[in-house]
């Protein structure tokens, strides 16, 4: 993408009440703008992101044998009734009714949607195990929406629904999205640590949060240093194989949001491994057996010709506020320094001089290469000063740099930068494309 054709409204001040980093820098780097109270546009550069994080997201759900569907936004307030929710929720749920006077909600979570739409088509044992997820925005009223993408009234949310026989399948199925939540964290350059959790108004007695560690976290966070060390089950995982050895690896250890904190457990550690940070949520997994199932009469002929109510899960990523999460976890003083599977564009090439023949000929060639290679070049083309240049391709933190100049190109050189470290080599241009592709 030419910088000169593209649409990136990047101000050099963010507004005074942006009052954690990644809401200041989403707003300084033209990713978002402010509809209403936690109501957000995404711009451009913003929606790049965006999608980078769902495509992981939907190609780890996948991967475990979860099926993509899509549920609409608005759903029907006597489903919540039946559930028994629809009172008990509270004022986060924005309650409405349509032009025949029928009672609606703008959907804060989609559990009682998708038991209505697994009873009236599932009802053998042998359908079984299930699981259904999609990827929506949702809305729930917050009091105080603040910190940006963080802690917004509208979001876009990645939840998973398990269906199965017993509590040990469901307990299966619960094992395997802790699985896949692990390696898709990873992916995304983060290290998620799952901490034993409330299950809120969601309800069960099985619940894990996947914290991020960030010192503008929402909440105190206390963990074992040996969780920030183990790597995540891997790309290869057979998601068919017992998992319970790698979910016990990881729950072995003492981790605790500051709701389920035992201050004398965490004491016993040794000194050298007590985490006390602050951390962001960036995902969350229930099990909750015929919480819903029963009160919905979802149920299915088991092998003995009974029926039965289905044990249920569900499991839910914040994709919006993991943009916001990943600039928490990830900046420096100049700006954002994006991991490079979910970076907007991988690299970004400055023109030192654009109108220079020679400069705007090596620059178009190299961003056609690229192009050629099925890769998307963020190519600075404008005539703006180089200390502009670099500032900005800086804050908006593409993972590579190179700088195309009339010096470099007496020497048939290019410059290229390494935007996580800031190391600076000289190369040819077909060795920077090469390193650049990996």
């Amino acid at each position: 993408m030419r910088l000169s054709n593209y649409f990136l409204p990047v101000s050099k001040e963010a507004p005074a009440d942006a009052a954690i980093v990644s809401h200041q820098m989403m707003l300084r780097t033209g990713m978002i703008r402010q509809n209403g109270a936690g109501i957000y546009s995404w711009l451009p550069l913003g929606y790049r992101v965006l999608k980078r994080i769902e495509q992981i997201v939907r190609e780890e759900m996948n991967r475990s044998g979860a099926i993509e569907m899509l549920m609409p936004t608005l759903q029907q307030a006597d489903l919540w009734r039946e559930s028994g929710r629809y009172e008990a929720y509270g004022d986060e749920m924005l309650r409405i009714k349509d032009r025949h006077d029928r009672e609606m909600l703008y959907g804060p979570t989609n559990e009682e949607l998708i038991t209505d739409v697994f009873r009236a088509y599932v009802k053998s044992y042998k359908q079984l195990p299930l699981n259904l997820y999609h990827q929506q925005w949702k809305f729930r009223d917050e009091r105080r929406p603040r910190f940006g993408v963080m802690r917004g009234r509208e979001f876009l949310m990645k939840d998973a629904y398990s269906f199965d026989l017993t509590e040990e399948d469901a307990r299966k199925a619960y094992r395997r999205m802790f699985c896949a939540y692990l390696n898709a964290f990873s992916r995304m350059g983060l290290t998620a640590i799952p901490m034993r959790a409330d299950t809120g108004p969601i309800g069960g007695d099985l619940s894990h949060e996947f914290i991020i560690l960030a010192d503008t976290g929402e909440s105190a966070v206390f963990c074992d240093r040996e969780l920030l060390d183990l790597p995540a089950p891997g790309l290869d995982l057979d998601f068919s194989s017992d998992l319970t050895a790698i979910v016990e690896q990881r729950t072995k250890f003492y981790a605790a949001t500051e709701e389920m904190h035992d201050a004398a457990s965490f004491e016993a550690l040794p000194e050298a491994r007590r985490v006390s940070a602050r951390g962001i949520e960036v995902g969350h997994i229930f099990y909750f057996g015929t919480k819903y199932s029963l009160p919905m009469n979802a149920v299915v002929q088991g092998p003995d010709g009974q029926m039965v109510p289905v044990q249920m899960g569900s499991y839910g990523i914040g994709v919006s506020r993991l943009v916001g999460g990943i600039i928490e976890a990830s900046h420096d003083e100049h700006g954002i320094v994006w991991p490079d599977a979910v970076a907007p564009f991988p690299v970004g090439i400055i023109n030192m001089r654009a109108g220079d023949t020679a400069c705007d000929a090596a620059c178009a060639a190299l961003y056609d290469q690229f192009a050629k290679a099925g890769v998307a070049a963020m190519y600075d083309d404008t005539d703006e000063q180089a200390g502009g240049k670099f500032a900005r391709m800086d804050l908006i933190g593409l993972p590579w740099q190179i700088v195309i100049g009339p010096k470099g190109l007496e020497k048939s050189t290019v410059e290229l930068k390494r935007r996580k470290t800031g190391e600076k080599i000289e190369m040819s241009a077909e060795d920077a494309l090469r390193k650049v592709l990996g």
